[in-house]
């Protein structure tokens, strides 16, 4: 199993309610210090602030001037953590993020040391500014940093600070000169967040807010070990076994040529989610139940977070791409196949049909 896995439930399920409570007074406080700065965009934060707690990274995508960096300096600010942007370009070397060793020479003897000096990489939260721009030899450098918190350099490893985030920006219009990520470095994003246009009225307050003379007082609201509690306060959210059972049933119906999978899946989907996915979905449901004041996870939870978890794990196939087929829209019919009681079977005749071309909705 990955090292991401979840952890062995040794303090008990959560019990104390003034826990609770406090998480979701810090939740609401930053969500309050964030719209001094941010206007709109409530489900992304959401998602920021779900992933945080699951110590997981992501992927923002939208189109320039989104607000997606100044969200992310901003939730750094707030959480009193450590931040570095990364511009990734298509010259940066891998030791431009992670560090590299110079030699050192004592003035008194003469004598020469290699001495690590550590890169961007070494911060709480870390903005991998359009990721898809620069190769994927500098792309992997971020690999054993996303998995094992920690840089090996001249065979010796390095631990970076916890905790520790990934927030990486893409920007889907772009396509000349990029380099999607491997899949494999993909699956590592807990979320996939699309950062859609503001509404009328939040475009119109925008243009007000940033035209005008503004000073914002940001209040640091919790710091690292707080943010490093309420991690291990997240995994011992008690959730029952049919839950549990409906995320991996999510999970499963999308591998084709696996087990007795949908049609339409077995029509439009290339690949599909592993089980980090499965977990990545148990994981996000019991913050976005903790989020809401309860103390225990539904299904509805694990509906919840199906999209941003599942979006960049289902791979589409040519048909899909012909069709006008998103993976949005297939995670959009297996919640609507799948039973939420796992015991109960799919439904064969929804499970077999198809959708219409360039709509969400089943024919």
């Amino acid at each position: 199993m990955g090292a991401d896995a979840m952890a062995p439930n040794d303090r008990g399920p959560v019990d104390d309610v003034e826990v609770v409570e406090q998480l979701v007074a810090a939740y609401h406080k930053i969500r309050g210090q964030l719209a001094q700065v941010i206007v709109g965009q409530e489900a992304v934060i959401d998602q920021l602030l779900i992933a945080l707690l699951c110590s997981g990274h992501c992927i923002l995508e939208g189109v320039p001037g989104l607000a997606k960096t100044l969200m992310i300096s901003t939730l750094a600010r707030v959480l009193s953590l450590s931040f570095s942007r990364i511009q990734f370009t298509p010259d940066l070397m891998p030791s431009d993020i992670t560090g590299t060793e110079v030699i050192e020479e004592d003035r008194g003897t003469g004598a020469r040391s290699l001495r690590f000096v550590k890169g961007p990489i070494f911060a709480n939260v870390v903005l991998a500014d359009e990721i898809n721009r620069t190769p994927p030899k500098t792309q992997s450098a971020l690999l054993e940093a996303m998995q094992e918190h920690q840089v090996t350099a001249a065979g010796f490893p390095h631990k970076l600070p916890r905790p520790f985030f990934v927030l990486a920006t893409q920007n889907p219009i772009e396509q000349e000169g990029t380099y999607p990520l491997p899949e494999a470095q993909l699956d590592r994003f807990i979320f996939r967040i699309l950062v859609d246009y503001p509404t009328e009225q939040e475009e119109f307050e925008i243009v007000r807010m940033t035209t005008a003379e503004q000073d914002v007082t940001l209040e640091r609201t919790l710091n690292a070990r707080e943010v490093l509690d309420l991690q291990a306060t997240i995994r011992r959210v008690p959730c029952a076994d049919h839950v549990i059972r409906y995320a991996m049933q999510l999970a499963r119906a999308t591998r084709v040529r696996h087990g007795d999978v949908p049609k339409f899946v077995t029509d439009y989907v290339a690949w599909g989610a592993g089980p980090r996915a499965s977990q990545h979905l148990v994981l996000a449901a019991k913050a976005r139940a903790i989020l809401q004041g309860r103390y225990c996870v539904s299904a509805e939870d694990v509906r919840g977070v199906a999209h941003p978890v599942l979006r960049h794990r289902v791979l589409t196939n040519f048909h899909a791409e012909a069709e006008g087929v998103r993976s949005d829209d297939i995670i959009d019919r297996l919640l609507a196949v799948v039973p939420s009681d796992a015991s109960a079977g799919m439904d064969p005749a929804l499970a077999g049909r198809v959708f219409a071309p360039n709509r969400a909705e089943p024919a």
